[in-house]
């Protein structure tokens, strides 16, 4: 499907001069609903025999075969944050501080939501790797870059085509294999700063469970604690996903408040990362909570539970949508998947379009962009064993590379992002260092 492309007239063009010349490619101006070729079945694959040798360890060293993969790398998942950027311009439009830290905690939980039912897993990005979305419709750009290998760390940075927010971050996903579950946990720093009321917020991701690994139907679930922050008014909303429990009552479950620095609650929220999220008055959801409790311990009274081991098979909800309590008001709901995105690998409508190139767009991204790598770019046409090939040879070029570097005793240079702490929480941190958008790319590594 063609696409409509934003190119400008470059006469007159200065690099750096964003505001008077969109020097760029608008991305995705329409939807795509499907990609060149649907994904492959992994039945006759045993992942078994790869990570039997890795119980307790930490997966970011081990090749697991192409198979396994969705054809993304994993700078273009993390671009995924950005699907419900309305709800970041919403909150810069809301005079009240609380109000505005609804909107972020939507968006907070909005970002994970692409995860649902995606078992597929995206590509390690490649050393100096980068990736870039600029997209008109939605109002914004964003850069990234793969600024580590061991440990693997993404760098992003986004802004609004308005100068109205800052979005930043890098990502360390820690990945451990327990036997019938693998686990990640997003270690890193995510920053939201809305320009207009000089606020700024950080926070991390829950933890991301993929479970079934071996053996059954593979399905999701992301535990823990969220926690933002705006530093400015020292107002919290602390986010607990829930863990779905023995009988999957909490299955996708999300709920929290939003409270001031001395604690007292403002306003409480919930919903289910899946599907929507609502806030509503604390002491409403706190005597729902009571009632609620009071209803489930009766039925656990009434029946005989048997507490046998805990299986690994995914629990059903109780019911497929949220209860609303009444005086709730809704902050986000998740957009439809297309119709074949079970034969897609889950993709949403934005994943579809995440790896389209075309001739303008080539002569203007860097030699870096995920959208140029080989090994995605065959998988997703469906040449599996092309996709296996490119994959093995372009991490042997990486290790020789290393290899060379050690000899000469050079250190890597990232190119767009440089380490530092974090200006709102002090955390170690990769920041944007400017420039890309000038277009002046001298001196790429190559990586493909």
């Amino acid at each position: 499907m063609q696409r409509e492309l934003a190119v400008p007239v470059l006469s007159g063009f200065k690099p750096g001069s964003w505001e008077k010349v969109h020097y760029s490619i608008s991305h995705a101006r329409k939807e795509l609903t499907s990609l060149p070729s649907p994904m492959f079945s992994r039945n006759d694959f045993s992942i078994w025999s790869i990570l039997r040798k890795c119980i307790g360890m930490e997966l970011s060293k081990i090749t697991m075969p192409v198979i396994f993969n969705e054809p993304l790398s994993f700078l273009q998942r993390l671009t995924e944050y950005m699907e419900h950027t309305y709800l970041i311009h919403k909150a810069s439009s809301f005079s009240d501080s609380v109000e505005r830290m609804q909107c972020v905690a939507a968006f907070a939980v909005s970002a994970v939501a692409s995860q649902w039912e995606r078992t597929g897993k995206p590509f390690n990005p490649l050393l100096g790797e980068t990736y870039e979305l600029v997209r008109d419709d939605l109002g914004f750009r964003l850069i990234s870059e793969q600024v580590s290998h061991h440990p693997p760390i993404s760098a992003f940075h986004a802004e609004g085509l308005n100068n109205d927010f800052i979005f930043h971050g890098s990502i360390y996903p820690k990945l451990k294999f327990w036997g019938k579950s693998v686990e990640a946990e997003p270690k890193g720093t995510i920053t939201l700063e809305l320009l207009e009321h000089g606020e700024a917020y950080t926070w991390t991701n829950p933890t991301c469970c993929v479970h079934n690994i071996i053996v059954g139907k593979l399905w999701i679930e992301q535990y823990g604690n969220v926690e933002i922050t705006n530093h400015k008014t020292g107002d919290k909303c602390v986010l607990n996903f829930k863990p779905c429990g023995l009988f999957g009552k909490e299955l996708h479950k999300v709920e929290g408040y939003i409270q001031d620095k001395s604690k007292k609650k403002l306003c409480a929220l919930y919903g289910k990362w899946t599907e929507c999220l609502y806030s509503v008055d604390p002491a409403t959801f706190d005597a729902y909570k009571k009632n609620d409790k009071k209803n489930t311990e009766e039925k656990k009274n009434s029946k005989q539970v048997s507490t046998s081991e805990e299986s690994d098979e995914m629990p059903m909800p109780d019911s497929e949508s949220v209860f609303v309590i009444p005086g709730s008001v809704l902050l986000w709901r998740i957009a439809p998947r297309p119709p074949n995105s079970a034969q897609m690998y889950n993709f949403t409508s934005f994943a579809m379009v995440l790896n389209e190139v075309d001739k303008d767009m080539e002569g203007v991204i860097p030699k870096t962009d995920c959208r140029l790598r080989p090994d995605i770019r065959a998988m997703e046409n469906g040449e599996i064993d092309q996709a296996s090939e490119e994959k093995k040879r372009l991490e042997e070029k990486q290790r020789a590379a290393r290899k060379n570097r050690s000899k000469s005793e050079e250190d890597w240079k990232t190119r767009w992002f440089h380490q530092g702490p974090n200006p709102y929480n002090g955390a170690q941190d990769w920041l944007y260092s400017g420039s890309y958008w000038d277009r002046n790319y001298f001196n790429l590594p190559d990586i493909y």
